[in-house]
């Protein structure tokens, strides 16, 4: 695979920052309205509680290990891995049969499915190139 130059870099920077900003206002969510996303995950999650301020947390590293490229790679599993369950357990539109409300709850769960695609994607630009300019460190996965 070619190297990654500094303004493929520049670019990259930029889609980094701007994906994972999605998930660094999410995590703002999570945090400051704890009791509100308990509330929705109870009866969809086992441990309704990591809902809140845990999974703010975990979106805030996340987003972080992706800007400041710190094992890029892993902040973009990171976020496949949340929203996988976000996908499946809280946009579940083939139960609901209000047709507007089924509707809302499918372009979540497509909206999601998307985002999981792209973190995919970005999981595997950073450990097919390797360190990428304006990244801290390398991957922690090759896949060369």
């Amino acid at each position: 695979m070619p190297s990654v130059n500094t303004l493929d870099g520049a670019f990259l920077l930029a889609g980094r920052v701007l994906f994972a900003a999605l998930f660094a206002y999410s995590a703002r969510g999570h945090i400051q309205r704890h009791p509100q996303y308990v509330g929705i995950a109870t009866g969809k999650l086992p441990i309704a509680f990591l809902a809140g301020v845990p999974t703010g947390l975990y979106l805030i590293l996340a987003s972080v290990s992706l800007i400041a490229g710190i094992w890029p790679d892993i902040g973009s599993l990171m976020i496949a891995a949340f929203l996988l369950p976000a996908t499946l357990l809280f946009h579940p539109f083939w139960t609901v049969s209000d047709p507007a409300a089924r509707r809302t709850q499918e372009g979540g769960f497509y909206r999601n499915l998307t985002l999981i695609g792209a973190a995919l994607a970005l999981f595997a630009l950073f450990a097919a190139a390797g360190h990428v300019p304006f990244a801290v460190t390398g991957p922690a996965f090759n896949l060369r």
